[in-house]
């Protein structure tokens, strides 16, 4: 993914899946909650970028269960997926530090 820019939804299914494996209906709830609501994930929206999370190697299908007559199936963060997301934190990190000072220096913070 260092090719590509990470996207805000991918940036909140990795962040979601960073505590534990989740699945989708899962994913859609804590990825609401992270962003506050302002992020809302439609099923093959998630789907395509889960997709591509586990092409690209950040994470994996963990499990599978039925619940209530419906399989659920379970993904989880892996050790490539948490250095994508560390990697991720620290660039929007740097991005925050440099507007932050140029915001202060304007007097707009």
């Amino acid at each position: 993914m260092s090719a590509r820019v990470m996207t805000e939804q991918t940036f909140l299914v990795l962040t979601a899946l960073a505590e534990e494996p989740l699945h989708g209906y899962a994913i859609v709830q804590a990825v609401d909650a992270l962003s506050e609501g302002r992020m809302k994930l439609r099923v093959g929206t998630l789907y395509g970028v889960l997709d591509r999370l586990v092409a690209d190697g950040f994470a994996e299908r963990d499990r599978e269960e039925v619940h209530q007559g419906r399989l659920r199936r379970y993904y989880r963060l892996t050790d490539s997926g948490v250095r994508a997301l560390s990697a991720e934190v620290a660039r929007l990190s740097a991005n925050v530090r440099a507007a932050s000072l140029v915001l202060r220096t304007r007097g707009a913070l």
